[in-house]
């Protein structure tokens, strides 16, 4: 008595199937992507959507393809004689003709990225596992592009330079160190990454411009730096691990945001008197709190409209108060976004004076500004973040401003910013060249 009985169709569907795995998971490894993706039905319709850059379309063949299964198995285990078989069938010919439109849409693209001719569209429809085999082992259809897209190794720099380039470190007990190995979030059924590889020793007394365009990782790696979101990273205040002791180094860090939170109704000197409130040690005095406000509204100017109320402040007076109410707990690490967003040159160079001054006391102030040659003779050092062609946000550049001038052959902030943005943002395209460039300079200086 025979056990199970297997049909001709049935061995022939299950060797198509095992063609089709074994052929696209050699193909997605070209792309960095695991393999095994191409043995779950529909997510590897939506990573062969990721290899032609149409996730889009992959995500419409992944439910397409989902859906189809369950109408497949019920067309064929189904009276026919039921009345709603024919519902049935519709459905399961509906999504069997959407997941095949789908297919061949990616595949169209895929024939042009990898330089063949989109023929092989018809060979995937019709014969997958045939074209899925051919494509996998035969170096010919193989990513033209010098990067690859995906996660795992980093293609823009070669490994020995990627792992020289990370694990060279010279961590300051006094500054602030950064080590930030990656940040990534989740993206649906991968992880995206946001920071790669940022390396840096901020000593205390430096203030430190932040350069990068839309999308370079400003925002991520401040968030990193201050512990607010925490990457793949190591940062160190003053030798203290800002990770893992953030309760107590909490009130060491002050971040100014580009938008303030202060009601209009409130006093200049009750607004700084809250803040004081929240951010000083629950042990200080009421006269040591005075004389803490007082100290911080004479030193940012303030000290004549501390019973103004907020709502009655100009533009200039109002950012420096949103600036003094984080600066009220003497913070070591002074982060700040676009203080002189909205001021007119006069005043914002004022501000950003107070904030040498702030610098000059052994603090560290690193800030954010989009008007950068205005204000840059008055800082130390520079930071400048490009977004790769993988769009991540990359190291390019850490030194003093007169290097970086030379480094990137530029004479002003603005020129440094047009030649590392992407194309499609005005710029020249060249991040990738000046992180690998960096990468190479820090590794040989060792």
């Amino acid at each position: 008595m025979k056990l199970f009985q297997i049909s001709l169709s049935d061995l022939f569907y299950l060797i198509t199937t095992l063609g089709s795995c074994f052929g696209m998971w050699k193909f997605f490894e070209k792309f960095k992507i695991e393999g095994w993706w191409a043995c779950i039905p529909g997510a590897r319709l939506y990573w062969l959507g990721r290899c032609a850059e149409r996730e889009a379309d992959g995500k419409g063949a992944m439910v397409a393809e989902l859906l189809l299964f369950p109408c497949a198995l019920a067309a064929n285990l189904l009276n026919p004689d039921l009345s709603f078989y024919p519902f049935i069938a519709l459905m399961d010919l509906f999504f069997a003709i959407t997941v095949l439109v789908y297919k061949a849409r990616i595949i169209i693209d895929l024939c042009g990225d990898l330089k063949v001719s989109k023929h092989w569209a018809w060979l995937w429809v019709f014969f997958e596992s045939i074209a899925a085999l051919i494509w996998g082992f035969n170096d010919r259809f193989s990513p033209k592009s010098a990067l690859t897209r995906y996660n795992g190794d980093d293609p823009l720099l070669p490994s020995e330079l990627n792992k020289a380039f990370f694990e060279y470190s010279d961590e300051t007990d006094d500054g602030l160190s950064v080590k930030i190995k990656d940040r990534t979030v989740r993206n649906f059924l991968d992880r995206r990454y946001l920071l790669r590889d940022i390396i840096m020793n901020i000593d205390p007394g430096h203030m430190v411009l932040l350069l990068g365009g839309s999308g370079a990782g400003k925002t991520t790696f401040i968030n990193a730096v201050t512990g607010y979101e925490k990457a793949n990273a190591e940062i160190l205040l003053g030798g203290m691990n800002v990770y893992d002791e953030y309760d107590k180094m909490k009130y060491s860090i002050g971040f100014v945001p580009q938008l303030d939170l202060m009601r209009g109704n409130d006093t200049v000197y009750r607004t700084l008197a809250d803040a004081a409130l929240l951010r000083l040690p629950s042990t200080t005095t009421h006269t040591e709190l005075n004389d803490r406000v007082n100290t911080i509204l004479d030193q940012f100017g303030l000290l004549s409209v501390k019973h103004s109320l907020v709502e009655k402040l100009s533009g200039g007076q109002r950012k420096r108060l949103s600036i003094a109410m984080e600066y009220i707990s003497d913070p070591y690490l002074f982060v700040l976004d676009e203080p002189d967003s909205g001021l007119d040159g006069v005043i914002a160079r004022d501000l950003m004076r107070r904030l040498r001054k702030i610098a000059d006391e052994g603090k560290i102030v690193i800030v954010i500004t989009h008007t950068p040659d205005r204000v840059a003779d008055l800082f130390d050092d520079l930071i400048v973040l490009a977004k790769d062609s993988r769009k991540t946000g990359r190291l390019a550049y850490y030194g003093s401003i007169s290097d970086a001038k030379e480094f990137f052959g530029q004479d002003t902030m603005e020129g440094i910013l047009r030649l590392i943005n992407q194309k499609d943002e005005g710029g020249e395209g060249k991040s990738d060249e000046y992180v690998l460039k960096y990468a190479e300079r820090r590794v040989a200086s060792r």
